[in-house]
């Protein structure tokens, strides 16, 4: 439980980093572009993450399409920082996730479960690096969740550029 607060506080943390970082593309802790990924520095150099934003959503409620107000839908894998991560995987949907809900990450054959808490979502503990060689094979990883509201949602996001961007995140911030 412990460790689940621990990855709960440092999601929040970087949520409020990098939301903020992805959002003005400008930004002086980008640091590099690979096709649909992007890696950034946090003001402490230590921690560094590869963030990309979904190129296809849909909404649904009672099997129909519905349009729906989410703020920023971003994938995180995130080194360093003060839990010294290496490789985590963190994504926020936007929206409060339904308590008690988990989140489908599907990258072709492979489905993973990760929890939820408010707004984000993270794997169990021991399949982020599984998760991220999957990523490294895959061609896109689709989320699939529920909102608080009751909403499914679906966000696919294109793996183009994540080896690239990944390999720099871990390379800058690595201990």
């Amino acid at each position: 439980m412990a460790l689940k607060l621990a990855r709960v506080a440092a999601g929040l943390c970087l949520a409020a980093l990098a939301t903020t970082a992805f959002a003005q593309e400008t930004s002086n802790n980008r640091v590099a572009a690979n096709v649909d990924w992007s890696v950034f520095e946090g003001d402490n150099p230590a921690e560094c993450w590869g963030v990309s934003a979904p190129k296809e959503t849909v909404n649904t409620r009672d099997g129909r399409v519905v349009a729906v107000r989410r703020s920023e839908i971003q994938l995180f894998v995130t080194f360093g920082g003060s839990n010294d991560a290496k490789g985590a995987i963190s994504f926020t949907g936007g929206y409060p996730f339904a308590p008690g809900s988990t989140v489908n990450m599907a990258i072709g054959d492979s489905q993973f479960e990760l929890f939820t808490e408010g707004e984000w979502a993270w794997p169990v503990e021991g399949e982020d690096l599984k998760i991220i060689t999957a990523m490294k094979r895959g061609a896109n990883a689709v989320m699939t969740a529920r909102s608080a509201r009751g909403t499914q949602t679906k966000d696919t996001f294109s793996l183009l550029g994540f080896t690239a961007a990944v390999e720099d995140a871990e390379k800058r911030c690595s201990k």
